[in-house]
Parts: structure tokens; sequence; C-alpha cells
């Protein structure tokens, strides 16, 4: 039985794994916009998961852009996500 030759696919994975990070963030902005339950949190930890992936890899300059960019973003659509949710609660007194 021959040998068979390593594959690349390790490489061809980092691309395909930072496209799920963006993917999944995508994902939650579209949730959170719908008014999901849960979108806001769920957003928020799509973007932790994506800097952290970002920050672990030597190579991950292009992913941190792009998060640098979608995060300010993302923080307005939570708060505003917040604030809405806030009002809508029924006042205590």
């Amino acid at each position: 039985m021959a040998s068979q030759k390593p594959t690349v696919r390790q490489d061809a994975s980092r691309p395909r794994r930072s496209e799920q990070f963006k993917d999944d963030v995508y994902r939650q902005m579209f949730r959170l916009e719908a008014s999901r339950p849960g979108a806001d949190l769920d957003l928020a930890l799509a973007l932790l998961r994506a800097w952290t992936a970002a920050d672990s890899k030597p190579n991950g300059c292009e992913q941190r852009q792009w998060l640098k960019k979608i995060c300010p973003i993302c923080i307005l659509m939570i708060e505003a996500a917040s604030r809405l949710s806030r009002a809508q609660q029924p006042s205590l007194q």
C-alpha cells in the first residue's frame, strides 16, 4: 500500500473557519434585526468568539480589521435592542 501525501487541508480550513465566524456574526445580526429573543446575547457571543479566534492566529490581521469595522455597528444594534426591551417592560411601581 502506497503512503499518501499529507493534504493541505489545514491551511485551507483557516479561511473557511474565518468565514464561519463572519457568517455567525452576520446571522446573529439578522436575528437581532428580526427581534428574535436572546439574539443580542448571541450576537455578543459571536463577536467574542470571532475576536478570540482572530487573536489566537498569527495571521488573523484580516479578521481583526473586519471586526474593527463590524463591532461598532453590532454594539449600536445591541444597545438599541436593549433600550427597546427596557421600554417594553412594564414598570413596577
